[in-house]
């Protein structure tokens, strides 16, 4: 009797099976072209019915090992329990448990809902925007008069008398007096408060596109913890497989023990690395919800596997825009302009300031009667900015040193930014490169390998070492493809900040909301 069953590869894996007549009392079984057991049909007596049946317990762990190698998605089943002797079942449970709450939050997030929620709720963000809105405000004070002064009061009263209407300088005087800087400070305060508002407003959407790249990176590290747990999952159920194969042939003496051993220290490892992912997973869950400002008793997070996108990865193109875009070095060119308004603004202190005061004075009549006529008052005062060496200069010369600054780190910023740009380019580029490689040519090469070595073990033509490190090669591909994939998704990610991609998309997310 012959079946064939396809494999997620697309190939056909042939599985041969004997051609059995038993008793029912088991005191005669035929058999026929098995090539576990040879191809001479033998007829045994009933003492041997029960070795038969023993051989017969290889067959159904055959055909469930190759259905589960020809299923194209994991199978979402629980794990074999470890025996109660198994040193290694505390581990065993725990990673079993791990599994099995990974895989019972079905609805993955959507990466846009999850920057959605936060560019609202994220706190980092919050400041950042409450930063910039104060700074917003500071501009119309800076350019602001002072406040005038109110004066009242009487002068020139005599100390004989006491008498208003004693002498004629005096008088009951009101004032107001108003401080007026010299022409084109008032200005130049304003720009630099322009200036600084300016560059924290690009500060905030610096702040904003950070947070979207935290949210990106978060997200692909879970979406591949989550990918690898549920692949080591679906492996596990196959090297299961292929123990209960081992145990069967070594309990009829075709197999070695050490085959038993090797496959039962196989699935340990593997339920350690299923507790390893479990405990990096719930580190990477933790760091997303930080990134959305999540409280601690938050939703569990699920992230589903990016995918393989095309991407435009001209290194020119990329950084001419990102010297356009880029919040952070337009920041910068902000603060440059407002050290050198600054500047000016500490070389205007060489000119005077004014103060200008006007008073009324009102006098008492004569003692005969005869009326006095009021006075008024009008004085203009300035400042001697005569202290130079020792206080002008320097603060021309502080002046001058913070623009050199930030000059200076702009185009520090500028030489590390195009480092970075060629940095994540150069792994965008390999982690595409090696996932189409994986996809078009190690993982099928892989998968066939392993076929191949099951067909040739079933027939004796193969060890058992041969056929788990098939098993495990695939499973090493297949997480491998994975993390390019991801790799890739995550230094688009880096690009898209570096590149100030990022708040442009968060730009067009405000504004769809809005009109929502």
């Amino acid at each position: 009797m012959c079946r064939r069953v396809t494999s997620a590869a697309g190939n056909r894996v042939r599985i041969r099976d004997a051609t059995m007549m038993a008793a029912k009392d088991g005191s005669q079984v035929v058999m026929k072209n098995n090539p576990i057991y040879g191809s001479r049909s033998t007829e045994y007596g009933a003492d041997m019915g029960k070795t038969l049946r023993s051989k017969m317990k290889i067959l159904p762990a055959l055909w469930a090992l190759a259905a589960l190698l020809a299923a194209p998605a994991p199978a979402q089943q629980q794990p074999r329990a470890p025996a109660a002797n198994d040193p290694g079942r505390p581990n065993a449970l725990l990673a079993q448990s791990v599994v099995i709450r990974s895989l019972q939050i079905v609805q993955a997030n959507t990466l846009q809902e999850l920057i959605d929620e936060a560019l609202k709720n994220n706190p980092e963000i919050t400041a950042a925007a409450h930063e910039r809105d104060a700074a917003r405000h500071r501009i119309s004070p800076a350019g602001a008069l002072e406040d005038p002064m109110l004066e009242a009061g009487f002068v020139n009263l005599p100390t004989d008398t006491w008498r208003f209407n004693a002498e004629d300088m005096t008088m009951k005087m009101l004032g107001v007096a108003q401080k007026l800087p010299y022409p084109g400070k008032r200005a130049l305060r304003q720009d630099v408060a322009a200036k600084n508002a300016e560059s924290a407003a690009f500060g905030y959407s610096e702040t904003v596109s950070r947070v979207i790249r935290a949210v990106k990176v978060a997200y692909y590290d879970l979406a591949l913890v989550d990918r690898s747990i549920e692949l080591v999952q679906k492996n596990k159920l196959l090297v299961e497989q292929l123990l209960r194969i081992a145990e069967g042939r070594y309990s009829v003496g075709q197999g070695s023990q050490a085959d038993v051993l090797k496959a039962q220290t196989q699935l340990a490892k593997m339920e350690e690395e299923l507790v390893r992912m479990g405990r990096e997973r719930r580190t990477m869950e933790a760091d997303l919800a930080m990134a959305l400002g999540r409280g601690v008793a938050s939703a569990p997070l699920r992230a589903a596997m990016p995918r393989l996108e095309e991407a435009d990865l001209k290194l020119e193109e990329l950084h001419e825009a990102a010297l356009r875009q880029r919040p952070q070095l337009r920041g910068l060119q902000s603060l440059i302009e407002k050290n050198q308004k600054a500047l000016d603004l500490a070389r205007k202190e060489y000119y005077p300031d004014f103060d200008l005061r006007f008073s009324y004075g009102q006098r008492d009549k004569m003692p005969d009667g005869t009326p006095r006529p009021d006075m008024i008052s009008l004085t203009v005062a300035i400042n001697l900015p005569i202290w130079q060496k020792n206080k002008l200069d320097p603060m021309v010369a502080e002046a001058q040193s913070m623009r050199e600054a930030a000059l200076s780190m702009y185009g520090a910023q500028k030489n590390e930014l195009l480092a970075k740009l060629r940095q994540q380019v150069a792994i965008a580029e390999q982690s595409r490169e090696s996932a189409r490689l994986f996809e078009t040519g190690i993982l099928a090469q892989a998968r066939l390998a392993l076929e191949s070595a099951l067909a040739a073990y079933r027939v004796n033509r193969a060890d058992f070492p041969m056929l788990l490190d098939a098993q495990m090669s695939v499973l090493t591909y297949e997480i491998s493809h994975a993390g390019t994939i991801a790799a890739f998704n995550k230094a688009l990610a880096e690009i898209d900040q570096l590149t100030g991609k990022s708040v442009a998309e968060a730009r067009s997310i405000s504004t769809e909301g809005e009109k929502r």
